[in-house]
């Protein structure tokens, strides 16, 4: 997978810029770190979101989200988005939102 500038973009400005956020490369594409703690990321084709486990049965509704997996594990809490609702603002921005929600909780990590 590869970055995907107009999605990063695009993710950046969902998130409406809040004070703490950094973008790091990771995972072969851009991920966004909210006071040092993974909030979303985007790749080539598909966006992550952080919602924790409490809203992800809401953030599996809507359209083109999946469960993140790695190795075969399932991530709960772990959002992809991906296929056409990725360019649906709507969706995007709703899942952007629940991230902030759930991860603007956890307190700032030491650097």
């Amino acid at each position: 997978m590869t970055r995907d500038p107009g999605l990063e973009s695009q993710l950046l400005d969902d998130l409406d810029h809040p004070e703490g956020l950094e973008g790091r490369p990771m995972f072969g594409g851009l991920c966004y770190m909210l006071n040092g703690h993974m909030l979303c990321a985007s790749r080539e084709g598909r966006a992550m979101f952080r919602v924790g486990k409490a809203s992800e049965p809401e953030a599996l509704r809507f359209p083109g989200t999946e469960r993140m997996s790695q190795s075969g594990r399932d991530k709960p809490g772990f959002i992809w988005l991906s296929g056409p609702s990725l360019a649906d603002d709507t969706i995007r921005q709703g899942l952007a939102r629940m991230a902030l929600a759930h991860v603007s909780t956890f307190p700032p990590k030491d650097r």
